[in-house]
């Protein structure tokens, strides 16, 4: 199985974007990596000065690059950020978040990101008849229903990815609570979101733990970590890894997927060298087993 470095989905300073990719590209054992916003289209343009460098960079490195795009698109902004992004399909593979983007990939093979909704064999079918070779999956999909899609991706010449590592997402909103907790607006956020570098925290009204913000996104508290169902998901004929980009050693936690992966290391050894180097959250893995997203089995 490759490892995917997925899009970075936090609000970082350019420079330290430009840097992260910079050092994946030198450093880290991934196959491919996912680049561009798909948060919020007001954060794209921070990025856009050092893009190509970053292609090139990761091109050189031997990565294949993958351009993502926006995962709701709500505006005239959103589209023509959705547009411009598309624009660079003959360059770099485009992985599409949301169906908006087909109407520009007339004639390209795309990729599909985990924000589109693809739970069943019809839908994989009708994405693929339109010229999807990957698919990210959601990351709430439990195991049997990946098994099956897995095997209806394979029939159809494509393969599948699993979110492996990081934050979940798990929902958009139309307006950005980021900014409404700090008594802003959304188009007046003055892109507080970049106080949070892997998300703003949120807890119940007892206390607890619950969910994690990220400007108009919602994301699991904790860290999901499939590395002690590797073994299972190369079983399944699973593709890849992803890996979602945070504020710990990444090349690391690359190379600790990487070697799971090539059956170097056991899947329980890869968790305890995870809870050494990741985040610091506790490990998820629920929705793999069918059960509550934040629960870990064992």
């Amino acid at each position: 199985m490759d490892i995917v470095m997925g899009p970075v989905l936090f609000n970082w300073p350019a420079e330290t974007w430009r840097d992260f990719w910079f050092r994946i590209a030198d450093e880290a054992p991934v196959a491919r990596a996912v680049i561009g916003e798909v948060v919020c289209s007001k954060r794209a343009p921070l990025y856009f000065d050092h893009l190509v460098e970053v292609i090139e960079r990761l091109q050189a490195g031997g990565k294949r690059v993958a351009l993502a795009t926006l995962a709701e698109v709500m505006s005239d902004v959103d589209r023509r950020t959705v547009a411009q992004v598309v624009e660079l399909a003959e360059l770099v593979e485009i992985e599409i978040n949301d169906i908006s983007a087909l109407a520009h990939l007339e004639g390209h093979a795309f990729a599909v990101g985990p924000y589109v909704n693809v739970y069943n064999e019809r839908t994989l079918s009708y994405l693929a008849r339109k010229g999807a070779k990957r698919f990210a999956l959601p990351p709430e999909i439990p195991a049997d229903s990946l098994e099956i899609l897995t095997a209806a991706a394979r029939e159809l010449g494509a393969l599948t990815e699993v979110h492996a590592f990081g934050r979940a997402p798990l929902a958009l909103s139309a307006r950005c609570y980021h900014a409404r907790a700090h008594g802003r607006t959304k188009d007046s956020c003055q892109y507080v979101c970049d106080e949070d570098p892997d998300g703003m925290e949120v807890k119940t009204l007892d206390g607890r733990e619950f969910l994690a913000i990220n400007g108009i996104q919602t994301l699991s508290y904790g860290c999901v970590d499939l590395s002690t169902v590797i073994d299972e998901l190369r079983r399944m004929g699973v593709g890849a890894l992803r890996i979602s980009p945070h504020s710990v050693d990444m090349v690391r936690v690359a190379r600790i997927f990487a070697d799971a992966a090539a059956g170097d290391i056991s899947g329980a050894e890869a968790h305890a060298k995870l809870k050494e180097s990741g985040l610091p959250l506790p490990a998820i893995n629920g929705f793999f087993h069918h059960r509550a997203g934040h629960e870990w089995v064992a």
